[in-house]
Order: C-alpha cells, then structure tokens, then sequence
C-alpha cells in the first residue's frame, strides 16, 4: 500500500537500490548527497514546477541563481529538521530518515 503520492529525497541515498524503492512506491525526485559519489548518482540540484511555481530540490540549503518563482527550496546534507521562511521562499530540510545521524532524531518531511 502506498503511503505517498510523491517523494523527494534530497541526498545520501547511499545506493542506487534506495532509489528503485522508493520509486517502486511512488513518483521519486532526488538528488545526490555528498555521500553519492558512484556514476548512478543523479545531480545535485533539481527544479521541480507546478501551477505556475516552482521548487527546489539540493543538497545545500543556498538559494543562489534560484529563479524568482521557486517558491520552496527542499535541501539536506545537514540531516537536521527546520522550516524557515527567507524573503518568501520555504526553505525545508525535512532531516533524516535512515540511520540516526549526531544526536539528531530520525524524522521525515510529510505536506501539512
């Protein structure tokens, strides 16, 4: 059963196997971590648009060279969960679903 109707990973999939998993359970946007180094590893930056906005998907959390209708930008890397909003633009690090990271929790991202 899914549980999603999309799913983005921003980064440290760790293995091209987690990506055909999550894409066997939903339509899956990611991009590559600094811990994705291998030839299957996909950039590190991706715009998605819908509805006349768009969002953004990378691993760090900077907003340069983003066009002026991103309205969120999706990052990871630091594995550390926030939301904050910088000038209009959502920025969201939904944190880390595998392995506890630091002393960091085990969370994901879910749309309110």
């Amino acid at each position: 059963m899914k549980s999603s109707d999309l799913i983005i990973r921003a980064g440290d999939m760790g293995s091209p196997e987690v990506l055909e998993e999550l894409r066997a359970n939903a339509p899956t946007f990611a991009v590559r971590g600094n811990n994705d180094t291998q030839a299957w590893a996909a950039s590190k930056s991706l715009k998605l648009e819908s509805g006349g906005s768009g969002c953004c998907i990378r691993l760090g959390s900077s907003a340069e060279s983003l066009s002026p209708t991103v309205a969120a930008v999706v990052f990871g890397h630091t594995h550390e969960p926030w939301v904050k909003d910088r000038n209009g633009v959502l920025y969201i690090n939904p944190g880390s679903v595998g392995p506890r990271r630091f002393k960091l929790p085990v969370t994901v991202g879910r749309p309110w």
